[in-house]
């Protein structure tokens, strides 16, 4: 949820910025630098809980505290790519396969009632996915709109 509330509230400033001292606000801009926010917010918890975050991925998977801080990097370099119109379409494409392949993970941490910042067995729980993949599904579409489609 607190991605979500970063997304929506620097879309918000942005936008109103733009409004302030350009006259005039690029939506799709606003958006990209909304989830370029999200997603340094988002790196920043793979460094500060990575333990938790490692419970997460499968258990098939190896090298997990690994793949959290490779993760976590793919999600600063999202965040940069988003900004610098050469990258963006083909960066946004990513961001989008990204955002499908870490659904699992959620899915896993639900089920299993995983804490992500302490890797605890205390988590919200399956409820938790009623909101957890309609928003995956909005972060992609977001992307989509402001990266691909603008």
């Amino acid at each position: 949820m607190k991605p979500l509330i970063i997304l929506i509230a620097v879309f918000l400033i942005t936008s109103l910025l733009m409004k302030l001292f350009m006259k005039e606000v690029n939506f799709p801009l606003a958006g990209r630098i909304a989830m370029a926010a999200m997603l340094v917010f988002t790196a920043i918890g793979h460094f500060a809980f990575t333990a938790g975050m490692a419970a997460m991925i499968p258990d098939f998977i190896p090298g997990k505290t690994a793949l959290v801080y490779f993760t976590g990097v793919l999600e600063l370099l999202f965040a940069l790519g988003l900004l610098i119109p050469s990258y963006r379409t083909q960066l946004a494409w990513l961001l989008i396969l990204f955002f499908i392949l870490v659904l699992p993970a959620n899915i896993k941490a639900s089920l299993e009632h995983i804490n992500y910042q302490t890797g605890e067995a205390n988590g919200n729980g399956p409820a938790y996915l009623w909101l957890r993949i309609p928003m995956q599904l909005f972060f992609i579409l977001w992307v989509y709109l402001t990266s691909i489609r603008s």
